[in-house]
């Protein structure tokens, strides 16, 4: 395991050839190029702290300063990670970040190994995994036994329901009908009753 590296660098930037509408950001890259000569990294893996961003850019896009003091910090996996030196940090922005990765916590945890009397902990047991057509994975959470009970409840009662309102129906259409029926007879009767009385008139007249 190697030690982090620590230099303290006065890294000169203000040098004839750059264009004075892109002061800053060649300054940026004045910086980079001499952290890479110097720490032996490629420009990819250095990180520019934005303490050190807001000193560059303090004067102004058409601006730089003369030179700059940098702390370079070198790590393991060779991302060298530069901020000014004054601000002397209790913990780098990659300690932070590794924090907060350690506090979210996985969806997926590997499976321990179990021997044959112990029951499975954590692991794929519990997650549905299928591909998508796009190439992703979908992770969806199995049900556990009391919610599978409990949506079958509900199933059931929802049911239910459904049936009495579906017999409640029945009858009342029943009941229309019978009411249809006795109004056609109501009807049919006032008519006779009336042509009854036409043919009674009709026959006194003659």
């Amino acid at each position: 395991m190697a030690e982090e590296i620590e230099r303290i660098f006065v890294i000169p930037l203000k040098k004839t050839g750059f264009v004075s509408s892109k002061a800053a950001p060649t300054a940026i890259k004045r910086v980079k190029k001499y952290l890479t000569r110097h720490m032996k990294v490629d420009e990819e893996k250095i990180w520019i702290d934005d303490s050190l961003n807001n000193s560059l850019w303090a004067h102004g896009k058409y601006n730089m300063p003369t030179r700059v003091r940098v702390k370079a910090v070198k790590f393991e996996d060779g991302v060298v990670e530069a901020y000014l030196p004054e601000l002397e940090f209790k913990k780098s922005r990659r300690e932070l970040l590794r924090e907060e990765r350690e506090k979210k916590e996985p969806i997926l945890r590997k499976e321990k190994e179990t021997s044959e009397g112990e029951e499975e902990t954590g692991g794929t047991k519990d997650y549905n995994i299928a591909p998508t057509a796009d190439g992703d994975v979908k992770i969806k959470k199995k049900k556990s036994t009391k919610e599978k009970e409990e949506t079958a409840d509900k199933d059931i009662e929802k049911k239910l329901v459904e049936d009495k309102t579906d017999e409640k129906k029945d009858e009342i259409k029943e009941k229309n009908k019978v009411e249809t029926i006795k109004k056609k007879e109501v009807k049919s009767s006032k008519k006779s009753s009336s042509k009854n009385k036409a043919k009674k008139k009709n026959t006194s007249n003659k």
